[in-house]
């Protein structure tokens, strides 16, 4: 509704924000100006949160918040704030914790009533204009809160008291130092590694992969998780299960035939019909898991999934200042689905004598798939498929990928979906990683620098005050101060960035990134850190977030951190706390896999012990690659041609020459080098750390 006057938002950055600019509710950003008018007035607070690439997030804003008579009652009755989750994840925590106590489910969008000390204490998800799906009308839930603050405020002020209770009782995981040390000694085992694994395919689905029902995501975590155990346990039963469901998202219409990169989940059990927004995350968390699958495998059909996803990524996502955008809509023209979908009569006009073998080897049909058109998806093995029809699979493949081609160039003609072009550090944190993986596995340069240009550009523009980064960025300007998942996964990137550079600036970088988490988000008695820093004021409480979503739990990567960098900078007090912070896990950890499933790797690790490898020689550059391509995922990779290393115990005093060699070491303890990676394996298949 562009001709209506803009609202409080027209100054925001967040794409999600300004698509509400112009509605005729008068939103306000959160901040001390929506806040403080909401106690002059004494009028509750309506929050809505959610994000750019949110299909119910629209149909709302159609149906209800660009309708002038609801946004009189709204303008009158509340002081309105909208919230983009993506740049506030902190009080998305917040407040859909307080929904989900509420009525036991959450979802965006996400509507929460608060008082106007922004205590909440009502709140739901999508209300429809009209009573219908055994929802209130939104006007109905609108008349209803008002009345209760006007004529009940002492049950409103009662209800938010005992909300407050039940956030502050939320942070119970966030356990205190006295660890019994006594528990310690048999704390890591592989066989609590196996039951760990025992549990999480006790919810696997065996019919199309995965876990669980539909709607299905990713659970990349539960997939790394079963194949890194596979490789210790050499047991092909964990593996199995976990190459499955990541070949049935790849064959799936979930996973873009055509463009590459995966959408958010599945509403089916088959991986077919996707809710086809795209998130820079979930394709990261895609590509780190894959690159585990190909150096296990070797399967082209994972070295392909790499490079589609990445080619994805790469072209649609990145912005010419050389960060990478957040998302991709689910909609276009305002359908869902729009951008994606093809009928067979066009497919027939577009791809002529080759339409045939295409549509029947992606499953397209006059009738359609979904909703009187075709998901492109595959249900058979490239090799298979091409034997059925005798022809070689080089020949297949390449006729696949002309007519790709074909179909994509008539895509483009179409109406994009909404793109979501801010830029946000804990999504870029985990393309860093997902880039370094992809590098180590394929050994393709460009990823290589990809990775190093990410890393300049988060250096250049989220670097905030006093060692600080920053949440944000878009159009030139980088704001909110950086939250624990930020942290959390660009120390790891950092880490990775070293392995495959073999640059010790990258350590000594998350290093400081480190030290200032400790620092500021966890107190002295401490052992789980909190979401937000201790300087951010404006949430009601700090929350301490323990489980995997979407995205990994930002507290077990960050154990994994304290555990590796207290080894290459030799802090044994980091190490401690990383293996306290797992004593204090562990229940939820063994009972709870498919939640807690990057704690689970963090044990595993610590369990099977970890290979510190070293590489010295002016030239080490040809071996550090034949090691990186080795799937080695508790390993500790530093490379040195000499120089001020001796910071590093794992480097320091090791002689420089031009032959390179390979220490390995555990506790700093080396056998003699070796020369070759024939020689590295030996060492590591037939003398496995106890």
């Amino acid at each position: 509704m562009q001709n209506t006057p803009p609202n409080a938002l027209i100054n925001e950055t967040s794409p999600y924000l300004l698509q509400h600019a112009h509605n005729p509710v008068q939103w306000y950003p959160w901040g001390t100006e929506a806040l403080d008018l909401a106690k002059e007035k004494d009028l509750p607070i309506l929050v809505s949160i959610g994000y750019s690439a949110c299909h119910w997030c629209h149909v709302m804003e159609r149906e209800s918040f660009e309708s002038e008579s609801t946004a009189a009652y709204m303008n009158q009755h509340f002081i309105n704030i909208k919230i983009d989750r993506e740049e506030r994840p902190d009080l998305d925590h917040i407040y859909m914790d307080a929904v989900q106590a509420i009525s036991g489910s959450g979802g965006w969008p996400l509507n929460v009533f608060l008082t106007p000390d922004a205590k909440p204490f009502y709140g739901g998800t999508y209300y429809p204009p009209e009573k219908a799906f055994n929802r209130p009308s939104w006007m109905d839930v609108l008349y209803s809160m008002s009345e209760y603050w006007k004529n009940r405020r002492n049950e409103v002020i009662e209800q938010a008291a005992g909300l407050m209770e039940h956030l502050q009782k939320g942070n119970n995981f966030a356990g205190k130092t006295m660890v019994d040390s006594g528990a310690e000694a048999n704390f890591f085992s592989m066989e609590k590694c196996r039951l760990i694994a025992d549990n999480i395919l006790a919810n696997a689905e065996k019919k199309a992969g995965g876990f669980g029902r539909a709607p299905k995501f990713l659970q990349t975590g539960s997939i790394q998780y079963l194949l890194q155990y596979a490789l210790h346990s050499g047991d092909a039963s964990y593996r199995d299960h976990a190459l499955f469901s990541l070949t049935k998202m790849l064959q799936g219409g979930i996973y873009d035939q055509l463009g590459g990169g995966i959408s958010r989940y599945s509403t089916d059990n088959e991986w077919l019909v996707p809710h086809f927004e795209k998130m820079l995350y979930d394709n990261a968390l895609l590509t780190i898991a894959l690159c585990d699958a190909y150096q296990l495998t070797g399967d082209d059909l994972f070295r392909d999934g790499i490079e589609h996803t990445l080619d994805f990524v790469l072209k649609d996502l990145k912005d010419s200042a050389g960060g990478f955008y957040t998302a991709l809509d689910a909609d276009s023209e305002g359908v869902e689905g729009k951008f994606y979908v093809w009928d067979q009569q066009e497919i027939n006009e577009l791809l002529g004598p080759d339409a045939a073998i295409f549509s029947e080897y992606y499953n397209v049909s006059e009738q359609g798939n979904w909703e009187e058109n075709n998901i492109l998806h595959v249900t058979e093995r490239l090799e298979n498929f091409a034997k059925t029809k005798e022809i070689s699979a080089n020949r297949l493949k390449d006729l696949l990928k002309i007519n790709r081609e074909k179909l994509l160039e008539r895509r483009r003609e179409r109406v994009p979906p909404g793109l979501d072009d801010k830029i946000l550090l804990n999504c870029n944190g985990l393309l860093l990683t997902a880039l370094c993986r992809a590098y180590a596995s394929l050994q393709k340069v460009e990823y290589r620098v990809e990775a190093i240009e990410l890393c300049q550009f988060i250096e250049k523009r989220l670097a905030g005050g006093n060692g600080s980064l920053l949440h944000t960025y878009k159009s030139g300007v980088a704001k909110y101060p950086a939250f624990l998942d930020d942290y959390a996964y660009y120390i790891q990137a950092l880490i990775q960035l070293h392995e495959i550079t073999g640059d010790a600036s990258y350590l000594r970088l998350a290093e400081r990134y480190l030290e200032f988490v400790l620092s500021n988000f966890s107190d002295d008695d401490d052992l789980l850190f909190y979401y937000t820093s201790k300087n951010q004021t404006d949430v009601i409480v700090r929350k301490t977030e323990v489980y995997d979503g979407a995205t990994p739990s930002a507290n077990a990567v960050m154990a994994h951190n304290l555990f590796y960098a207290g080894l290459v900078f030799n802090r044994a007090e980091w190490t401690a706390r990383a293996g306290k912070m797992l004593l204090t896990m562990y229940n939820a950890i063994e009972k709870y896999p498919g939640s807690f499933a990057n704690w689970a790797g963090v044990y595993l690790t610590q369990s099977a012990g970890v290979w510190e490898i070293a590489l010295t020689g002016l030239n080490y550059e040809a071996r550090l690659k034949e090691v990186l391509a080795e799937f080695l995922p508790n390993k500790l990779l530093q490379s040195s041609r000499g120089g001020d290393l001796e910071e590093f115990p794992l480097l320091a005093f090791k002689e420089i020459t031009d032959e390179t060699r390979i220490y390995v070491c555990r506790n700093y303890s080396c056998k003699a080098p070796v020369f070759s990676i024939a020689e590295l394996r030996d060492i590591i298949k037939n003398k496995p750390i106890p």
